[in-house]
């Protein structure tokens, strides 16, 4: 059965947006610490330590509320595609992080929403307004000029960034079809189970065991990406979507300051303008979709 949201006061939203800038600070955190490993440390250990953290999180919360039992499901072939449209999507963000200026990175992460418009019609068959087109369309154009093509020089790594997006719109959609009768827990396990299970053989394949330092900042960017996970859905739990809709934003400040205060990094003027149709197409085109009935989002 799928777990109603709670109904939404001020306080409730207050908590819920004290817990999404929580979130943002801890996925910041997550790429931060992912950057600080050597470089003998492979993007496939990151995403196994990634798979792995979200695994041991989500059968501890799954044991604790539904029991074995919990792994019961007639929708198997939607858990392995959708995780593995995650171990595919973690794939593509770690490396978009690993090449781009944090900010960059970060604003392409919102392309999502824009994503999940251009094929929610064609994918789910719904109906998309007016607006929300414009909306995706000024998105896009956002990409264009926050990347720099044209002007500052195109950086072919943001097509990374972006498949990490469109990987996370489909995700979107097929949690609305997993939610309708999988419990959270449910799902959360199942991708962990598969996106482990889809990484450890390709971080075999060239395998540096980690040790020491390396061994203790990839355990540090699973366990902080998890915590991001949990936040998030916690957050929607509690507070109302549309109260709460501008907060993951906060992201795109927090990636700014580490990038300039730890990585030395310096946005160009342009991507400034870019980021602003990004994020203004983004909160847009999340204002006007309809209201979810009874579900978080699951990232």
């Amino acid at each position: 059965m799928s777990e109603p949201l709670a109904p939404a006061g001020t306080d409730q939203s207050l908590r819920g947006a004290l817990l999404l800038v929580a979130a943002a600070f801890a996925f910041t955190l997550e790429i931060v610490i992912m950057r600080y490993t050597s470089p003998a440390v492979d993007q496939s250990d990151v995403v196994l330590f990634r798979a792995g953290g979200q695994l041991v999180f989500a059968l501890a919360w799954l044991m604790a509320t539904r029991g074995p039992a919990g792994l019961r499901t007639n929708r198997l072939g939607l858990h392995l595609a959708r995780g593995l449209v995650s171990l595919c999507g973690w794939g593509f963000y770690y490396a978009s992080f690993a090449r781009l200026d944090l900010a960059l990175a970060t604003v392409l992460t919102f392309t999502t929403s824009l994503f999940v418009v251009a094929l929610a019609g064609p994918v789910m068959g719904e109906r998309v307004g007016g607006v929300r087109l414009a909306a995706t369309l000024v998105g896009f154009l956002g990409v264009v000029v926050a990347s720099g093509l044209g002007t500052v020089g195109f950086e072919p790594a943001v097509l990374l960034g972006l498949a990490a997006s469109l990987a996370g719109a489909a995700i979107v959609l097929l949690n609305r079809t997993l939610s309708a009768s999988e419990p959270t827990p449910t799902i959360m396990t199942y991708i962990g189970i598969v996106t482990f299970a889809g990484a450890l053989p390709v971080a075999l394949m060239d395998w540096s065991v980690p040790v020491g330092r390396d061994l203790g900042l990839l355990v540090l960017v699973g366990a902080t990406g998890t915590l991001g996970m949990w936040l998030t859905i916690e957050a929607y739990r509690v507070g109302e979507v549309s109260a709460l809709a501008p907060i993951p934003y906060t992201r795109l400040v927090f990636a700014t300051l580490a990038g300039v205060l730890l990585f030395g990094e310096t946005p160009a003027p342009v991507f400034w303008l870019g980021a602003a149709l990004i994020v203004a197409s983004a909160v847009l085109v999340h204002a006007r979709r309809p209201r979810p009935r009874s579900r978080q989002e699951i990232p």
